[in-house]
C-alpha cells in the first residue's frame, strides 16, 4: 500500500510508530494530487511548498516528543470557501478571483495547532451554490458527476488526493458528494463548529464538517473542529464524547416508513436495506417511523436559502453581476423577489419541523436512510425521470433526503455501503439527535468494522485515473 492510500488513523499510527514520517506522506499525495489533478480538478489551488515546510516542522516536532495529536502531520484539504491567511479563498467564482484571506478561519486555525498539513484548497460548486461542482469529476467515473457543493473535497478524498478534507453543508453539500464518490461526510449539528472565517451561502443553514475514507477519520476530524467560538453567533458548548463502537444490542435504529424511500433508484434502496439488516443482524432494533411535514421539505429549504444567499450577494451582484456563473446569479436574482413573508413563513415551518423531528427521535437513537436517491448521474444530465412518469431536476433529487437534516439542524452521516451495477458508490445516511454525533459515529464505525467490504479497497475503482 502506498501511502496515499492510507486513512487518517493508519496514517497517524504509522507516523507514531516511526513507520512512516510525515514528509514521506505528504509527498506521496503530493505525487497523487500530480497524478489526478488534471483529469479530475479536484483543486482551486495547491501549495505544495507550504505542505513540504509544514511536514518537515511535523516530523522535527514529534521526533521530539511534541506530538499535537493523532492528526498531526496529516494532510488535508480546505473546501475554497475557508480562508487560509495569505491564501485566496476564490469560492470557484471570478467574483473573488483576486481575494487573499487576512486572517485564518476558525477551521483552518484549529486544524493547524492539530498539527494538519494544508495540502491546498478544494473546489466548489460557485459560492457554494449547487449540487454538481462542474469543474470536477466523479473520481470513481469522471464521465459522472462529482456531486457538489463540497464535490473537490469529496474527490481528493476518494482519489487519494487528500488524506482528509473539510466542506460545508447547506442543504446536503458534505454528504451528496461523499456518497457520489464513495468516501464518508459528516454534517455535525447546526453550531457545533464555528463558521467564523468562512464564506457563507445561507447562514441558518450552513454547517461545516468532515470528508474522510472512514467513519472512524470522521471521529478524529470532528474532535480537532469542535469547540466553542464567540465569534460565531450560532456556536455552541459541546461536552467530550465517547465515539468507542457499542454493542448495537440496546440501539434502536428509525426506518422511514414515508419519503427517504420514495422516488429512489431499486439499487440504492435494496444497497441500504442491506446495511440496515446488517445493523440488525448485530442486534439493532428496527423500529418504524414516519417522517413529519413532508410536504413543506422544499419549500422551507429553498424559502430559507434563497433569500439569505441573495442576501449576502446583494452588493456584489449590483456591481459584479456579469462574473458570476448563469446558474448562480439566476438563482440569486430569483432571491430578490421573494417576500419577507415567505421567508418569515419557512422560519415558521423550520421552527414547527424541528418540533416535530424531536418527537421522532424521542423513539429512537438514529435514523437509517438512503444519502441520495441515484447515484452519480452523467455530466451535464439535467433531470431523472421517476417509474411513474414524473420528472425531477438532478439538484432536487440529490438535496430531497439531506435537507431536512440542514432544516432542523440535526447532525447527519453518509457512508458507502455498496455499488450499483456501474460500480457507482451508494451511500446510507445516519440522522440523530441534537448533538448526538457520537452515536451516529458508533453505529456508522460498527457497520464499516463488521461489514463485508462493499467498495473493496476505497481507492481500487480509480486506480485507471493514475
Amino acid at each position: 500500500m502506498k501511502p496515499y492510500e492510507l486513512t487518517a488513523s493508519a496514517a497517524s499510527a504509522a507516523i507514531h510508530a516511526k513507520e512512516i514520517s510525515p514528509v514521506e506522506l505528504v509527498d506521496s499525495v503530493l505525487g497523487r494530487i500530480d497524478q489526478v489533478q488534471s483529469r479530475l480538478g479536484a483543486y482551486v489551488t495547491v501549495t505544495a511548498d507550504r505542505a513540504r515546510r509544514a511536514a518537515h516542522e511535523a516530523e522535527t516536532e514529534i521526533a521530539a516528543g511534541r506530538s499535537r495529536g493523532p492528526l498531526h502531520g496529516i494532510p488535508m484539504g480546505l473546501k475554497d470557501l475557508i480562508d487560509v491567511a495569505g491564501i485566496g479563498t476564490t469560492a470557484s467564482s471570478r467574483v473573488r478571483s483576486t481575494h487573499r484571506a487576512e486572517a485564518d478561519s476558525a477551521v483552518a486555525a484549529n486544524l493547524s495547532a492539530a498539527g494538519a498539513v494544508l495540502l491546498g484548497k478544494t473546489h466548489t460548486h460557485e459560492f457554494a451554490y449547487g449540487l454538481i461542482t462542474p469543474q470536477t469529476r466523479n473520481a470513481r467515473n469522471p464521465t459522472r458527476v462529482a456531486g457538489g457543493s463540497s464535490g473537490g473535497s469529496a474527490v481528493a478524498v476518494a482519489a487519494g488526493a487528500a488524506t482528509f478534507a473539510v466542506g460545508t453543508d447547506t442543504g446536503g453539500s458534505i454528504r451528496v458528494p461523499a456518497a457520489l464518490n464513495g468516501v464518508v461526510g459528516l454534517k455535525p449539528t447546526y453550531g457545533r463548529i464555528s463558521r467564523h472565517g468562512v464564506v457563507p451561502l445561507s447562514w441558518s443553514l450552513d454547517h461545516i464538517g468532515p470528508i474522510t475514507r472512514t467513519v472512524a477519520d470522521a471521529a478524529l476530524v470532528l474532535t480537532a473542529l469542535t469547540g466553542y467560538d464567540p465569534r460565531d453567533p450560532a456556536s455552541v458548548p459541546t461536552p467530550a464524547e465517547d465515539l468507542t463502537p457499542p454493542d448495537l444490542t440496546r440501539v434502536r435504529i428509525g426506518i422511514p416508513t414515508n419519503y427517504y424511500f420514495d422516488h429512489v433508484d431499486p439499487e440504492t434502496t435494496a444497497a441500504v436495506w442491506r446495511a440496515i439488516d446488517h445493523l440488525r443482524d448485530l442486534g439493532a432494533q428496527l423500529v418504524d417511523v414516519e417522517i413529519p411535514m413532508t410536504r413543506y421539505i422544499h419549500a422551507t429549504q429553498w424559502g430559507l436559502m434563497v433569500p439569505e444567499a441573495s442576501s449576502y450577494h446583494e452588493q456584489t451582484l449590483r456591481t459584479s453581476g456579469e462574473q458570476y456563473g448563469d446558474d448562480v446569479r439566476v438563482l440569486l436574482e430569483a432571491g430578490e423577489l421573494l417576500s419577507a413573508g415567505d421567508y418569515l413563513r419557512a422560519q415558521r415551518a423550520r421552527t414547527m419541523m424541528r418540533s416535530a423531528w424531536a418527537d421522532v427521535l424521542a423513539n429512537v437513537d438514529v435514523i437509517a436512510a438512503p444519502s441520495v436517491p441515484i447515484t452519480a448521474v452523467r455530466v451535464g444530465q439535467q433531470t431523472v425521470t421517476w417509474p411513474d412518469g414524473t420528472s425531477e431536476a438532478i439538484a432536487d433529487a440529490y438535496v430531497r433526503l439531506a435537507a431536512p437534516a440542514n432544516i432542523t439542524g440535526i447532525p447527519a452521516l453518509s457512508l458507502p455501503v455498496g455499488r450499483d451495477r456501474m460500480g457507482l458508490p451508494i451511500g446510507m445516511q445516519l440522522l440523530g439527535h441534537p448533538f448526538g454525533e457520537a452515536a451516529l459515529l458508533r453505529v456508522g464505525q460498527a457497520y464499516e468494522q463488521t461489514a463485508s467490504p462493499q467498495l473493496d479497497d476505497p481507492l481500487d475503482a480509480i486506480k485507471v485515473t493514475g
